[in-house]
């Protein structure tokens, strides 16, 4: 198995597809994803365009979807939800398909949509995804961050750093084994730094400071979490992620 992190969706190769992709945002797309699943609900379907999101959404009953849109950190008017984790009740959830549209996240996901298995990944769900890894061995892992509107970002990079090391410790394996690229060592060393004081991480980062103007603490202390849920979101369907 070797793995590959990539800061942001532009700096994966146009020409390859992984075996196995993982897109991470943890600020808060994919803590949101893993969240709504373990809650209960049916699926998370993203989208770049919130327009094809409103008419997607339209053919399902209304009690059985919830439309998500964010933009700039902020919840889009006339949606149902934002990008909090923490409003994902199972009350609110269970059941039901999400519909979600996010500055940077979904288009994640809509990068690396053609891979043989695509998963989202976040501090929070961190376990399973290494889980997952060690059990079926992919040869090829592409672990890609989010970023910020296309430039790096701190919380992303240190999650992927956390899988890349949790996968080191568990398989015993030399880290030059193991890394495709030196930005697995770079993101190792990220979360090595920064592991006991993940909170901390996000008041430094860029995008943490733009929640906290937000005033969404309760997001950050949430999302620094790390292996508090048990669930692997996979995508079923290009777009379509389901409770794996």
């Amino acid at each position: 198995m070797k793995l590959f992190i990539y800061h942001t969706p532009e700096l994966t190769p146009v020409d390859k597809v992984p075996e196995c992709a993982i897109a991470v945002d943890v600020l808060r797309a994919t803590s949101t994803m893993a969240t709504v699943l373990a809650a209960g609900g049916e699926a998370v379907q993203v989208f770049s365009d919130l327009e094809q999101l409103i008419q997607v959404s339209q053919s399902w009953p209304a009690e059985k979807r919830l439309l998500a849109g964010e933009r700039g950190g902020a919840k889009v008017p006339g949606f149902d939800l934002g990008n909090s984790p923490l409003d994902c009740t199972p009350d609110r959830v269970e059941g039901r398909r999400l519909f979600i549209s996010t500055t940077n996240g979904t288009r994640t996901l809509q990068r690396v949509q053609n891979a043989q298995t695509v998963i989202a990944a976040a501090f929070i769900n961190r376990g399973a995804v290494v889980r997952y890894l060690l059990e079926m061995q992919p040869q090829t892992v592409w672990i890609v961050g989010s970023g910020w509107e296309g430039s790096f970002s701190l919380e992303d990079t240190a999650c992927a750093g956390a899988i890349a090391h949790a996968v080191v410790e568990q398989t015993g394996l030399p880290t030059d084994e193991i890394a495709g690229n030196d930005e697995v060592i770079n993101a190792i060393a990220l979360y090595s730094q920064w592991q006991d004081n993940l909170l901390g991480l996000f008041h430094h980062a860029s995008h943490g400071k733009r929640l906290l103007r937000l005033e969404c603490y309760e997001d950050l202390k949430y999302c620094s979490q790390a292996d508090t849920l048990d669930v692997l979101p996979v995508q079923k369907e290009p777009g379509v992620l389901k409770r794996y």
